[in-house]
């Protein structure tokens, strides 16, 4: 069996912004050691990331024109280290207390940078779902696709309910406390392995107990010298281990959904779905490995050229998704939507992720991707290399 991809070693920086230069050179001195250290144990890299605290928060009582300036000198210093992938951090927009003009602002840092990430947390286990927040956050959804080239501002912007900082995967990321390294696979091979090597071809039903065990016993094995690495270094650089996020994240062809379909329950969307769901994430939460970030399915539907296939061909729709979130994954994670759907309906699209998340205290995202000059019916032309084409949803 080949060994898995690392799809990002994230670092997690304690420093408050505005964060210095020399902790920036430091973080990608550190990011930089971490990749060798994989690389020399035979393992691919894709990408180094860096989580940081909440600008938000840190910079409250600084201008929108003094905090614009702030993060243009970050995009700056990132593009000199070649550090492409920048967490802002979340706005607690769930707090009763947190400015909602805010978030035009957070609208402003998106459309102006290029490699920051940014999110807003719209309901957690203490404050609950703070409904007047949705409406805001699904303008700023809105802005984005009208804003940025393709409406690719929204890849790097989501809602979050219920989510927990530092976990390693974009755009969730957001850090707290002291410095920490987590690491993201891509996992999606390990499944597909799994299975085969229960003899699953698609045509009959698996007993899901045994893919249970078998997907268990393959992350064990194959995630635990992951760790094991990223434990080394971390001691090595004196900052905390945060754990592994086993879920395994799709990359175009590299699809989960294919693996889950090998399961024998027909195509994705079909009755017995949600059935094997539940058995592969009860996997990924059933080893004894150090885990962060959601450690569930990921059924993204731009990132994933099956579950785009599945979805153009209607076999499955959001709220499909969102009944699958309940017992495994991410929540509404890269969703084609018309262009000219209201803020209105994007917002209590948002409100029943996040309803969802707090019943049952689970973390949950949406990244939702209003398609500029697109109706429902028509194909998405995405031309980045990250995203596959299919039909747009109503």
């Amino acid at each position: 069996m080949s060994l898995p991809t690392i799809r990002t070693i994230t670092l997690g920086i304690s420093e408050a912004h505005p964060i210095s230069r020399q902790t920036l050179q430091a973080a990608r001195q550190l990011l930089t050691q971490a990749q060798e250290h994989y690389y020399a144990a035979g393992y691919d890299v894709q990408t180094v990331r860096l989580s940081t605290r909440s600008l938000l928060d840190d910079l409250s009582d600084w201008s929108a024109a003094a905090i614009l300036t702030y993060v243009r000198e970050l995009q700056n210093v990132l593009d000199g280290l070649q550090l492409e992938y920048c967490s802002l951090g979340t706005g607690f927009a769930c707090r009763p207390d947190f400015p909602l003009q805010r978030l035009d602002l957070l609208g402003d840092i998106l459309i102006a940078t290029n490699a920051l990430s940014s999110t807003v947390s719209l309901a957690d286990s203490e404050h609950g779902l703070r409904f007047e927040a949705a409406l805001p956050v699904a303008r700023l959804m809105g802005r984005l696709a009208q804003e940025t080239t393709e409406g690719f501002g929204n890849f790097r912007f989501a809602m979050l309910a219920c989510v927990p900082p530092d976990g390693p995967f974009f755009p969730a990321a957001y850090h707290t406390g002291v410095s920490n390294l987590t690491i993201g696979l891509q996992g999606a091979p390990l499944i597909m392995q799994a299975l085969e090597e229960l003899g699953a071809d698609g045509r009959q039903a698996l007993d899901l107990r045994q893919v249970t065990n078998q997907v268990l016993n393959v992350l064990e094995a194959q995630a635990g010298p992951v760790v094991a690495v990223g434990q080394s270094i971390a001691r090595e650089h004196g900052i905390l281990f945060g754990g592994i996020d086993l879920s395994p994240a799709p990359m175009g062809e590299v699809s989960i959904v294919r693996a889950m379909e090998l399961c024998g329950y027909g195509p994705l969307g079909s009755a017995g779905t949600l059935a094997v769901a539940a058995a592969l994430t009860t996997a990924l939460k059933g080893t004894s490995l150090p885990t962060c970030g959601y450690n569930g399915l990921m059924l993204p539907v731009l990132e994933d050229a099956v579950l785009g296939q599945r979805w153009a061909e209607g076999r499955v729709n959001a709220h499909q998704l969102l009944l699958y979130s309940s017992v495994c994954g991410t929540g509404l994670d890269t969703i084609p939507l018309a262009g000219d759907s209201t803020p209105e309906s994007i917002a209590h699209l948002l409100l029943d992720v996040a309803t969802l998340a707090v019943r049952y205290q689970k973390p949950l995202s949406a990244r939702l991707f209003p398609v500029p000059g697109r109706r429902a019916g028509e194909f998405t032309q995405f031309t980045s290399p990250y995203l596959t084409n299919t039909r747009i949803t109503g």
